[in-house]
């Protein structure tokens, strides 16, 4: 029984851990005033490319690298049509989500059926082997802690770092930092850099360490259950990591309730994740107050610079 309550913890882990490397980029973007609605594309794309540089070259980390780059070369594309053209963020990131879902599924045609080695888990000499807590704490890929740390680092830089400062400004007041000499665009700009990164990293971690193989649309909704994940948080980054956490255990809950045989309904229980979404973002709303507080002022809207 330990065992088996040992095994699921670790695969939730292993289920957020996507979840939390495209919320954080989300989060940094949406702080700075940006709503990126093109998570879902970025992720698919950061996975097909990722998947297609391991097995080119073999090497797992030039597959991370990849998928991490191609994520941020798609946000570029949203970045020039929303930041310098002032195209609709929402229609532009809807638009984004659309072409990065065809891009993958014309680039990955000659990769389905294609496996690599997976990114397996680290062992730690005597931590790892502890009982109960050390498969917990220091048995897993070292991208779960890569995750976690890169939160906790985005955490800091917001709220202590005075870049950090500058970007909140930013998100709450574009007009107010532009009158006082800072660059709006080019720290927006550098934002959405770091979103399209942070899901290419993410959809990345879906094909080279979670399957690890490549299918279709194998995000299956993860990029839109991140962007719920950031107002589930209130824009807080020390609340992502717990959503996470919640939103991998429910989509973990799904897959052992399918192979126990409860004569639940598969197509029910592979609903449950946005269920659970849907449900989440409702409860939220209903405390209109508090999303005001929390969101930055100017999330979406776009910014012409004035002389």
């Amino acid at each position: 029984m330990n065992e088996l309550l040992i095994a699921s913890m670790m695969t939730m882990m292993t289920a957020a851990t996507p979840l939390v490397f495209a919320a954080t980029g989300e989060l940094v973007c949406e702080k700075s005033g940006v709503l990126n609605l093109g998570v879902e594309g970025m992720m698919l794309i950061g996975a097909v490319f990722g998947f297609a540089a391991v097995t080119l070259t073999g090497q797992p980390l030039a597959g991370l690298l990849a998928g991490s780059l191609c994520g941020l070369v798609a946000s570029l594309i949203f970045a020039v049509l929303t930041l310098t053209l002032l195209s609709n963020q929402v229609a532009t990131g809807l638009a984004l989500t659309i072409f990065g879902t065809g891009l993958s599924a014309l680039v990955g045609l000659d990769y389905v059926g294609e496996k690599i080695e997976q990114i397996g888990a680290i062992h730690i000499p005597v931590l790892t082997d502890l009982p109960v807590i050390g498969r917990l704490l220091f048995g897993h890929d070292p991208l779960v802690y890569l995750a976690i740390i890169i939160l906790a680092l985005c955490g800091w830089f917001l709220k202590h770092a005075r870049w950090g400062m500058i970007l909140r400004a930013v998100g709450d007041s574009d007009v107010s930092a532009h009158a006082i000499g800072y660059p709006v665009i080019a720290i927006r700009y550098a934002a959405v850099a770091f979103g399209g990164a942070m899901a290419g990293l993410g959809g990345a971690y879906l094909s080279l360490v979670y399957t690890p193989l490549w299918a279709e649309n194998m995000t299956a909704g993860r990029g839109w259950i991140a962007l719920a994940l950031v107002v589930f948080a209130s824009w807080r980054p020390s609340r992502v990591l717990l959503g996470a956490i919640l939103f991998g255990g429910i989509t973990i809950l799904q897959l052992n309730a399918q192979a126990a045989g409860l004569g639940i309904p598969g197509a029910f229980m592979s609903m449950l994740p946005y269920i659970a979404t849907i449900v989440v973002l409702v409860l939220i709303s209903r405390d209109a107050i508090r999303i005001r507080l929390n969101a930055p002022a100017c999330l979406g809207k776009p910014f012409r610079a004035e002389r």
